[in-house]
């Protein structure tokens, strides 16, 4: 075998570690908006049309007063002229020239703003649908540590709240920040070019209105974070509860439940009624500046009119300027709510998707030869020999499970591992399995590096029946399946022949094409377990584990499993954690754990015969 892909030094183990410990990233709420922004950059493109669309659409509506305000100075002039008997009377068809024209600018505008619309809602989809791929993906790359420390409500709440806000504030507030931008250069600039001093009566109230702004953005930010955040708590608390609704009422915990289910509410309704109330007040605050803003300047351009400064045409088209231009405020104002709530559902998305990832796949990788053609230097035969090398490990680096474990395992051999709970047992197993990455010395497979193989090709290698049965809504003949997807249903009959499913299979209404329920209630535990042994062993693993495989069965049932089992495990390497210690007298070697280190090994009657640490376990179940 390759000597390159042996035990490696522990200097390069803790190398290893310090790599992964390196992706973690501050959260900030500034760049956490930078991060989106990068995000839309393969849509550049896209907005850069949607920019000039808007702008486009927004300029032939700003105009519109202007040239409005030209149909109602020709009317006004005629109407004097009438009245004077100056004039030729009213010039309808200069006005109907104008009217004509203005409805014509009004269609382009039209056209501009449902094309920027039909982009930009392009891009948001697209957008979304990118996020909930990338965090699909994520799912298969976190490290099993992130799952033990992390609610399922609160990682669906991200896939689904924090999504649906960006999509649903994405496609209006881009397109409407650019709008209300344009909108509010555009008018201004009309409106100096009409008169500059009742401009300046109108800017005036710029300064206040930004004030209330800064001043309602700054107290609701941080009420549109923890609104989200509470929302999450308040998703993951009822995930749970509705998941584990059984063992809730079996130890009558409806009580507690509603109790931290209002409290958790209470923190979201707190929150959510801030946060709404901030947001709902901007939109009062502002429009009663703009009406006093709008009061100084119909008094301004009245005392114009009656002086000749300025047309009749232009105080019309002007007073509208001063209407419009208070609406860009006001939707940047709101604009501004809705981007912090935005801003804070992105941060939630890209905080999961800036978790620390599981170590990368070696690259060149090994892989199993399943062909039995001769072995080359990458594609190598597994016998089933494991080794563990100096084996430090802990899921937190202030508490060390495993300090300096190491075995070294025959191919056949049944290894039974016990010892008191908190011992170490399950920990072998995940890392055996390479669930978690050891922090010092190495975990072999016939002398390879688990880590020189793609976790798809090593976790191939074994088949597990754990002490918690996992199966999934599906008829039994597909969670049998589930072991090996191109097995045969004659395969799949002969695995629940092996493992004593069959006899009770064929009790059930529609037999192996029986559909278990979402929680998979319909059958009983010790069903399940039969089902995920006969999986097992379908699979033809060359390593085989099994936690605790037959807690969950009756004596007799056991009896029948366990003739099952020591079929299934002849010729292949078996590691078998155990309480009850008479189900594993019949091990080859039984290590005995004790606070993460191998206090005894050998035989039952060696251990027995020591009358030491696996002794007293042994008798201590036949106590009373």
């Amino acid at each position: 075998m390759n000597n390159n892909h042996r035990t490696r030094p522990k200097a390069a183990m803790g190398g290893r570690m310090a790599g992964m410990m390196a992706g973690d990233k501050a959260k900030d709420f500034k760049g956490t908006l930078r991060q989106f922004l990068q995000y839309m950059g393969k849509y550049k493109i896209s907005v850069v049309i949607v920019l000039i669309f808007a702008v486009c659409s927004t300029v032939f509506m700003i105009v519109g007063p202007k040239i409005l305000g030209n149909a109602t100075t020709i009317l006004a002039e005629g109407i004097v002229g009438v009245y004077t008997g100056t004039g030729d009377g009213i010039d309808f068809g200069a006005i109907a020239e104008i009217l004509l024209f203005l409805l014509g600018l009004y269609i382009v505008s039209a056209f501009f703003s449902f094309m920027q619309g039909l982009i930009m809602t392009h891009v948001s989809v697209r957008l979304t649908y990118q996020l909930r791929k990338d965090i699909s993906e994520k799912f298969n790359r976190l490290p099993l540590k992130y799952y033990d420390k992390t609610t399922n409500g609160e990682i669906l709440s991200r896939v689904t709240n924090d999504i649906d806000t960006l999509s649903q504030s994405l496609n209006q507030s881009i397109t409407q920040i650019i709008t209300s931008v344009t909108q509010l250069i555009g008018i201004l600039v009309m409106m100096i070019s009409i008169s500059w001093q009742m401009t300046l009566i109108a800017l005036g109230i710029l300064p206040v209105s930004m004030l209330l702004v800064v001043m309602v953005v700054r107290r609701s930010q941080k009420q549109f974070t923890a609104q989200q955040k509470y929302l999450g708590n308040v998703n993951g608390h009822i995930e749970e509860m509705y998941g584990g609704h059984q063992v809730m009422k079996a130890f009558c915990g409806e009580e507690k439940s509603v109790r931290q289910f209002e409290e958790l509410n209470d923190k979201l309704y707190a929150s959510a009624w801030k946060s709404q109330f901030l947001s709902g007040v901007m939109m009062p605050l502002m429009t009663f500046v703009t009406n006093l803003g709008y009061v100084a300047v119909c008094v301004l351009g009245g005392y114009f009119a009656a002086n000749g400064v300025i047309t009749v045409g232009d105080i019309q088209a002007f007073i509208q300027y001063v209407r419009q231009f208070t609406q860009p405020i006001t939707q940047v104002a709101n604009i501004t709510n809705i981007l912090q709530q935005t801003a804070a559902a992105a941060e939630r998305v890209f905080e999961f998707l800036n978790e620390e990832e599981e170590v990368p796949e070696a690259e060149p990788a090994l892989t199993v030869n399943t062909t039995g053609e001769p072995d080359t230097e990458m594609n190598v035969s597994i016998s089933g020999s494991v080794q563990f090398a100096h084996v430090r490990f802990g899921y937190s680096d202030d508490k060390i499970v495993i300090h300096d474990f190491s075995v070294n395992v025959a191919p056949g051999s049944k290894i039974a591992i016990v010892g008191p709970t908190g011992a170490g047992k399950t920990t072998l197993i995940k890392l055996l399995m390479r669930f978690y990455d050891v922090q010092d010395g190495a975990v072999l497979v016939d002398g390879y590096d688990i880590r020189d193989f793609r976790r798809k090709d090593l976790r191939s290698l074994f088949g597990m029946v754990l002490q918690d049965t996992w199966l999934y809504s599906g008829s039994i003949r597909d969670n049998i399946r589930y072991g090996r997807p191109d097995a045969t249903d004659e395969e799949i009959l002969r695995a629940a022949e092996a493992a004593q499913v069959d006899s009770f299979v064929r009790t059930l209404p529609d037999g192996y094409d029986m559909i278990l329920n979402e929680e998979t209630g319909n059958i009983s535990q010790g069903q399940k377990q039969l089902i995920t042994i006969a999986r097992a062993i379908l699979a033809d693993p060359k390593v085989l584990i099994l936690d605790e495989a037959t807690s969950s069965v009756d004596t007799r049932t056991e009896v029948l499993i366990q003739k099952a089992m020591d079929h299934l495990m002849e010729g292949r390497t078996s590691f078998v954690i155990a309480h009850r210690l008479s189900t594993i007298v019949n091990a080859d070697r039984i290590l005995v754990l004790n606070e993460g280190d191998i206090v005894e090994q050998g035989s039952h009657k060696e251990l027995m015969a020591k009358n030491g640490f696996y002794a007293n376990l042994y008798n201590s179940q036949f106590e009373v």
